[in-house]
């Protein structure tokens, strides 16, 4: 009964130092200056981080194969309504190497904040990303302020909750000429 146990107990173990892990990981991956790019978009235009300094930036690394972010993008859209007329922009990067299956995707779910295409994966990797889906929220100066792992209700009350004091601290610094 004890080398059944064993194993068992190694593997808790095993899994309970990954969670610590990851965890800490998550908290030192906050409080860094977003790092800057420019990509295309669906629509042909470019965007780039420094376009929105000053507003909150929520940077979400998708792909349209990805069950977990198919999970989330209603939850997003929602999240960009509610917060369409702030300093706030939703920017979806997705790594497919061909546009028309992300234009299915938006379609499908009718989604409509921007959507820049990295094919190459430069961008995710600037960042640490692991995997699909990973959120990114920049606050106005260009700091990640929170990293998120995998899907979440976006709209959640407490997650709306904590980026409406992020938009508040925007409208503030804007206000105030602070933009760093």
């Amino acid at each position: 009964m004890r080398r059944a146990a064993l194993p068992m107990i190694l593997g808790g173990l095993l899994l309970l130092g990954l969670v610590v892990l990851l965890q800490t990981q998550q908290r030192e991956r906050a409080g860094f200056p977003a790092p800057g790019f420019r990509l295309p978009t669906l629509d042909g235009q470019t965007i780039a981080l420094s376009d929105y300094r000053g507003k909150v930036v929520f940077l979400n690394f998708w792909a349209t194969w990805c069950p977990p972010c198919r999970e989330e993008m209603p939850s997003m859209q929602r999240l960009h309504q509610r917060f369409a007329q702030r300093p706030f922009v939703m920017i979806a990067v997705n790594e497919d190497t061909s546009a028309e299956p992300v234009r299915r995707f938006l379609s499908e779910l009718g989604l409509t904040f921007a959507v820049a295409l990295d094919p190459q994966g430069t961008l995710p990797a600037r960042y640490g990303v692991t995997g699909y889906p990973e959120t990114f929220l920049i606050d106005h100066a260009g700091l990640v302020v929170r990293h998120v792992i995998g899907p979440l209700e976006w709209d959640d009350p407490s997650v709306v909750a904590y980026i409406e004091e992020l938009v508040r601290t925007a409208e503030v610094a804007v206000v105030q000429g602070d933009t760093r």
